[in-house]
């Protein structure tokens, strides 16, 4: 059994799934006779049923949560009353190109800014300024990889901070100013110094950055790393009033983010283990680069498949809400994918080549042959619950899996919900790349299920 790093081979999955759209119909109703078809009078041949029940709920605190390389630092200072005070932080190699023009030793420093590109925003009042700072890195990256409890020691006094009002704009990069000493003594080592002959040296002498936000901002920012995040210099020489610019930036640079988490006086406080199952009362959640996820107890399946016989799902269907609201400027995840676990709480792979198991679309093999020709549960093409904007639930069709179930082509496991993009072209694993979060009802979620059988 692989460890719950096996979120790794996610990225898998994406390389081989194709999205699959379709539109179903939810219905209740008291009389199941009369659900989903309408019978010609006299025809008492075929019966048509609606059932629905509940799936157990608690929630589990990921181990192993690697946030290396996701190409976006979160950062943010967010306080819930159910994840607790939630921070993120997050680390940065630099980048020099060491075959750029450096400034001569009579070059005239204009200016040096930081630049941050940010690509997304959550959070609450949104348009009160939000701020945000720059440390200097005081011990290096190792080459290792790094999870979201991890941190490195930066100095105190930040180097460039800021202020942003984003208001209805989620997406923008600011400038912030440098603090006039530390650009001074950087710009000296650019015109003569060894630290800028190479990128090894650079790094030596700047080992990366720290970016913060303050508490109480109760925002969250994705900051993308490369070309337009890093910091700027602008130069001139003696009779020549043209700019030039040097830049170091965060392309190409080793990154991960650190969160630290405050859940006490929470129903979350109890959560004090990785990788073991919570009830921490009537709502459960998710919340995104904390690595706090759902489990759902499956076993309700087998107590009703086992009353069942010579019966076909025409339409059967996980649905989580409606979700509890959300305040503005908030967003939830976007779409939740069901991952194979037992009582380790770690995801289950395939003993044929340790791909991860997931809930298979609707419409979908769910099995597949080994080498051996053996029949094993297939994974190509995970089931994916996509959340309603209008109603404010997350559906997942799961017909295929139902019937794979009552046929015993595949063996009925617990699932965690991850919310991770299973699309091949996302650039990287959307559940390390914000503090998006939800909370529901335990009481809603559902399984609903519409079958006939021959009488």
């Amino acid at each position: 059994m692989k460890s719950f790093s096996t979120f790794t081979l996610i990225s898998q999955v994406k390389l081989a799934f194709g999205a699959i759209l379709s539109t179903f119909l939810i219905s209740s109703c008291s009389d199941p006779a009369v659900v989903g078809i309408e019978l010609a009078p006299g025809n008492n041949q075929i019966g048509v049923f609606f059932v629905e029940f509940e799936f157990p709920a608690q929630v589990v605190l990921l181990d192993s949560f690697n946030t290396t390389n996701q190409g976006v630092l979160i950062v943010g200072n967010e306080e819930d009353p159910f994840f607790g005070k939630t921070e993120g932080i997050g680390y940065s190699r630099l980048y020099i190109d060491a075959t750029d023009d450096r400034p001569r030793a009579d070059a005239i420093l204009d200016s040096v800014l930081f630049s941050m590109e940010i690509v997304s925003v959550n959070g609450a009042d949104l348009d009160k300024p939000k701020y945000y700072s720059i440390h200097e890195l005081a011990e290096p990256f190792l080459d290792t990889v790094y999870y979201n409890y991890d941190e490195l020691l930066f100095e105190s006094a930040p180097f460039s901070s800021g202020t942003i009002e984003f208001g209805e704009v989620k997406d923008t990069t600011v400038f912030f100013p440098v603090n006039e000493a530390f650009a001074i003594e950087l710009f000296g080592k650019m015109q003569s110094g060894n630290e800028f002959n190479d990128l090894f040296s650079f790094r030596k002498y700047f080992p990366g950055i720290a970016v913060k936000a303050r508490e109480g901002d109760n925002t969250t920012a994705g900051i993308s790393l490369g070309y337009d995040t890093g910091i700027l210099f602008y130069y001139h020489y003696s009779g020549d009033t043209s700019s030039i610019e040097y830049q170091i930036s965060t392309a190409s640079s080793r990154s991960f983010n650190g969160v630290k988490s405050d859940r006490s006086g929470t129903p979350t406080q109890t959560v004090t283990e990785k990788g073991k199952n919570f009830d921490v009362g009537p709502l459960v959640g998710m919340k995104a680069n904390l690595g706090m996820v759902i489990k759902l107890d499956t076993s309700p399946l087998d107590a009703f498949l086992d009353t069942l016989s010579g019966v076909t799902f025409n339409q059967a269907d996980m649905v989580i809400g409606e979700i509890e609201p959300l305040s503005e400027g908030q967003t939830p995840l976007p779409w939740l994918t069901a991952y194979f676990t037992d009582n380790t709480n770690e995801v289950i792979s395939r003993p044929s080549d340790s791909q991860p198991l997931t809930v298979q679309a609707d419409g979908q093999p769910q099995t597949d042959l080994d080498a051996d020709g053996n029949e094993q549960p297939s994974f190509i093409a995970p089931a994916v619950a996509t959340y309603d904007v209008e109603k404010k639930i997350f559906l997942m069709p799961i017909t295929s899996h139902l019937n794979a179930l009552l046929r015993d082509k595949i063996v009925r496991k617990d699932w965690l919900l991850y919310a991770d993009t299973p699309y091949q072209d996302s650039p990287g694993d959307d559940f390390k790349r914000s503090f998006r979060q939800f909370l529901v009802d335990k009481s809603k979620i559902k399984v609903k299920v519409i079958y006939s059988k021959t009488r």
